[in-house]
């Protein structure tokens, strides 16, 4: 059995983590994840019934629950080695659809806006955790300031950037808010390709 501590963490690390995990097992096994909070339950239980693992969850104590995931010999693990025809329907890194990310503001939601920084960081991270990833995502007006120095979000997006995914910010935005020299991940581009992608995405996701 793996042990994963995820006490302490925010979403969607404990996700992420419980995922490396049973990919470790290689065949059946269970992975055990510590958790402090009941929506990071709830997120593994979710988990556990996309991916068809058994799944228990217990609270030990005040901020203290352990979730156990089982999976059987004959799971579907995300790492399992298929056959050359398999492998081909499933692969998305030659035919990816075409998902459009599209970004205009450095937060995520209406509120408070330390927490709409926290769950756009979040947002972004997680995009790097997805079985499929975007073909591009824009950023433009307040978004911009995600691609440019300082940012938190810099490493997640150039790790997207090395597995395939454009990334394109918005010019005029950089211009605006004298951001341009600054940029450090990613290209610039202008309102006519941005509408240009928006308007051709199969999917078009808004954070």
């Amino acid at each position: 059995m793996i042990t994963v501590n995820a006490l302490g963490d925010t979403c969607p690390i404990p996700v992420v983590k419980a995922k490396n995990a049973i990919r470790e097992l290689n065949g059946a096994g269970q992975v055990e994840v510590l958790v402090d909070n009941e929506i990071a339950v709830q997120n593994l239980k979710k988990l556990a019934e996309q991916k068809g693992y058994g799944f228990s969850g217990q609270q030990l104590e005040a901020r203290k629950y352990r979730v156990l995931f089982t999976v059987e010999e004959n799971g579907v693990l995300e790492n399992q080695v298929q056959e050359p025809e398999a492998a081909q329907e499933s692969c998305t890194c030659g035919n990816r659809r075409n998902v459009v990310v599209a970004v205009s503001s450095s937060r995520m939601g209406e509120g408070d806006e330390q927490l709409g920084n926290t769950l756009m960081k979040a947002f972004l991270y997680a995009l790097t955790q997805q079985d499929e990833l975007p073909q591009t995502i824009l950023f433009y007006n307040g978004g911009a300031r995600l691609t440019c120095e300082d940012s938190p979000a810099i490493e997640d997006l150039k790790q997207l950037e090395s597995e395939g995914v454009e990334i394109l910010t918005c010019g005029t935005c950089l211009d605006y808010y004298g951001l341009k020299e600054q940029l450090r991940v990613g290209g610039v581009t202008n309102m006519y390709v941005i509408a240009e992608k928006m308007t051709q995405a199969e999917v078009l996701v808004k954070p």
